[in-house]
């Protein structure tokens, strides 16, 4: 293993992980509401937010799916090293990252079950501009509507229509985040 693997962590894990994890569940509370991610680098093509969101929540018992460029030997080394979270095929995944296109087939991921819909993926994807303005969202957490750069608002909308199954996502541009619960509508 290469000694850049071993760089990249949070400085302060415990108080680092805690401050991410606040600011991950926010976004994921308030759909539209852009965070920012800090103190973590991994390898490239990794954002800074994905580094985070990955050693915030991933661990030996989130398998993760790794998709396109994302799925590259420095980055699966990276992610063993810091958090031990086992690399799985997309059907099996906790957590998948990369691209939207390079994510797909995307009705490849977990949903959920109607006894468990705890056990649906959670898609970290990667985009090329995150920015408040797109796609319109409404729903829990939206006091009116909010805007946000969505990847597919088709895909979007066919997912929130099989509420409360279906996959939540959190996308990432640079050390910004903002999530897309499956309970988002879009239009």
């Amino acid at each position: 293993m290469q000694a850049q693997m071993l760089e990249g962590g949070f400085a302060e894990a415990p108080r680092d992980a805690a401050i991410a994890f606040r600011a991950a569940m926010r976004a994921m509370a308030m759909p539209g509401t852009i965070e920012t991610l800090t103190g973590a680098a991994g390898p490239a093509p990794l954002s800074p937010a994905a580094c985070v969101l990955v050693l915030t929540l991933c661990d030996p018992d989130t398998p993760i799916h790794l998709a396109g460029a994302h799925d590259a030997q420095d980055v699966r080394e990276w992610i063993t090293f810091h958090t031990g979270a086992p690399f799985v095929a997309a059907d099996q995944a906790m957590f998948a990252l990369g691209s939207w296109e390079a994510l797909a087939p995307h009705q490849d991921y977990a949903i959920g079950t109607a006894e468990y819909p705890d056990r649906a993926a959670t898609l970290i994807v990667e985009m090329p501009a995150l920015a408040a303005q797109g796609a319109c969202l409404s729903g829990p957490g939206i006091e009116v509507e909010a805007h946000l750069t969505v990847p597919d608002i088709a895909f979007s909308q066919a997912n929130a229509r099989l509420y409360p199954l279906g996959v939540d996502m959190f996308l990432t541009h640079g050390n910004r985040v903002a999530a897309l619960p499956r309970s988002t509508q879009v239009r």
